[in-house]
């Protein structure tokens, strides 16, 4: 299947850049370039990409607010390209639903590997269904289906960015095990992310807002400190709703 990429960055230049190294990746891929965020969501809509680049500081709307647009109505992978190496700027992409950042002026190989990154994370599981035991994962009322990467809490669908069924996928299949940071940023994002933890922050606070889990009495996902996350195993859930008497 040919890939249609959407790249929304009014330098031309910079957006050649970008397209050049997509089609390095993929010789076929379909390539969109917008000047500005009307011309983006415009091009969203009549193009469905299968993988978007917005440039943060494009004419209105800018990079955040379509990037906040295109998340009440699609989880494609989104990668968020900004001048700023500011902390705040990248949590705040992360947190209006970018999968990923890079910043100007950044190197072309790192781009590829980026761009090969978000693809294989929303190209399928982490592991294949046919080798859990159960294609299915149920915890009270939510459950994870490998099959179809599906997760749903008390019968409805929750709607989950390829990046964010991933982290929870690897979370469920080692239920009740403590995964570290390291282990969590290489299998979900890859090697060169493991000292961004931020990215690891951002994407749990994500998922535990979509499940209605709470950090501070988490039903799904536990915080272990300065060590890493777990997924509440079946026993523990079920022995904290029938208490002994």
């Amino acid at each position: 299947m040919t890939l249609k990429l959407l790249i929304a960055e009014d330098t031309r230049d910079v957006a050649e850049v970008v397209a050049f190294g997509a089609r390095m990746a993929w010789p076929d891929c379909r390539v969109t370039i917008a000047a500005d965020g009307k011309q983006a969501l415009r091009s969203f809509d009549e193009e469905h990409p299968d993988l978007v680049i917005l440039d943060v500081s494009m004419p209105p709307p800018d990079g955040f607010e379509v990037c906040r647009r295109i998340r009440e109505t699609s989880q494609v992978p989104i990668l968020m390209l900004t001048v700023h190496d500011s902390t705040l700027d990248k949590v705040r992409a992360l947190d209006l639903g970018a999968d990923d950042y890079l910043t100007k002026p950044f190197d072309h190989l790192e781009l590829l590997a980026r761009l090969r990154a978000l693809v294989r994370r929303s190209s399928g599981p982490l592991a294949s269904p046919q080798a859990q035991p159960d294609p299915h994962f149920t915890i009270g009322d939510f459950s994870l289906d490998y099959a179809t990467r599906e997760a749903r809490v008390g019968g409805e669908v929750v709607r989950l960015t390829s990046t964010e069924y991933r982290l929870l996928e690897e979370l469920v299949q080692h239920a009740g095990t403590v995964l570290s940071h390291r282990h969590l940023l290489e299998r979900v994002w890859g090697p060169e992310y493991v000292n961004d933890t931020h990215y690891l922050k951002v994407f749990v606070r994500r998922l535990r807002q979509k499940l209605g889990d709470d950090a501070e009495h988490p039903r799904y996902i536990r915080t272990e400190w300065g060590i890493g996350y777990h997924f509440t195993p079946p026993h523990q859930r079920q022995a904290s709703q029938h208490p002994p008497a």
